[in-house]
């Protein structure tokens, strides 16, 4: 899809772009049902990338301490909590640039994954950039999607990232792809960008091929130490419509409403559900950032009248 056609049904009158949207969603997903996904960082801080949103940064004083990988033991506990209390996703995140085939800690994450993946759980991984022969090899141990997320436009990538470039993202992706895993891709909002740059964004995604899996929407969270520490929250419209646009553009992908649920009040977290996510992060932490808690989210989703997904793996 083009820009010029994203910018009119993005422009359409706020009411009827929900009412399509929530058409759209219809036609393609099961009307009460949200997938839950638990997001769990297993290796914390002491990245050397310069990304200005995250807390993880070694190159910004944020209080977040570097750790080592969690052993899998550690994971595989709190991955079945999260079964248990209803997830059927399991995302692991990992503060690097990325990993290489034959590394020590490449080979303890993919024995990390082959643990998880016996849970019966779909199993997403972030572990930032990697090759062919990587992706292989965590298709091989049983990941289903993996993600790996574009954050905005081409044109503002660079003034929130400059140690890797956003062809380096299109790299990763493409390699995913190739190896036959699902890409989970996205953006963040509320990082000073333009109206103009979230549509760039969403033009990208629409032209993958084949198109994402899911999409994750983040909204900022503000971490003190890095450079987007003052920016302040995006409007809820904007972010309601950003969300019922891309469930128009992308019928057929999870929309995720991912950080930033904690500074969404229930009635905002409601619309952006009726206008088309159907996915949100489940547990009170998301990497380092606040999250939700597991009362408040099954209190919302019950006053929805809203039930868990069952897990994308079970219908491959």
């Amino acid at each position: 899809m083009n820009l010029a056609e994203l910018q009119r049904i993005y422009a359409t009158p706020l009411f009827d772009l929900i009412e399509r949207a929530r058409a759209t969603f219809l036609s393609h997903w099961k009307k009460g049902e949200v997938q839950l996904c638990t997001l769990l960082s297993i290796k914390t801080g002491g990245c050397s990338e310069d990304c200005a949103y995250c807390a993880q940064s070694a190159r910004y004083r944020t209080g977040v301490r570097a750790e080592r990988l969690l052993k899998t033991d550690d994971v595989l506990a709190v991955a079945r909590r999260a079964r248990e209390n209803g997830s059927t996703r399991f995302c692991m995140g990992a503060a690097w640039k990325g990993v290489r085939d034959g590394n020590a800690r490449f080979e303890q994450v993919l024995e990390i994954v082959r643990a998880v993946s016996q849970l019966g759980m779909e199993v997403c991984v972030t572990l930032g950039q990697l090759g062919l022969s990587e992706a292989r090899k965590l298709k091989e141990a049983g990941v289903t999607a993996y993600n790996h997320n574009i954050d905005t436009s081409e044109e503002y990538y660079s003034k929130i990232v400059t140690t890797h470039s956003y062809s380096d993202r299109l790299d990763t992706i493409g390699a995913v792809q190739q190896a036959d895993i699902s890409i989970c891709c996205g953006g963040i909002v509320g990082m000073g960008e333009t109206e103009l740059d979230r549509l760039k964004m969403l033009e990208t995604l629409t032209n993958f091929d084949p198109p994402p899996e899911s999409v994750p929407i983040n909204c900022l969270m503000p971490m003190p130490g890095t450079p987007l520490e003052n920016q302040s929250p995006i409007d809820v419209f904007e972010l309601v419509r950003l969300i019922a646009t891309t469930r128009i553009v992308l019928p057929e992908a999870k929309v995720r409403l991912s950080a930033g649920r904690a500074r969404l009040s229930k009635e905002a977290q409601a619309l952006c559900l009726f206008a088309g996510v159907n996915s949100i992060f489940y547990g009170d932490k998301l990497l380092t950032a606040d999250n939700p808690g597991l009362d408040h989210d099954r209190e919302l989703l019950s006053a929805l009248d809203l039930a868990a997904q069952p897990p994308f793996a079970s219908s491959q």
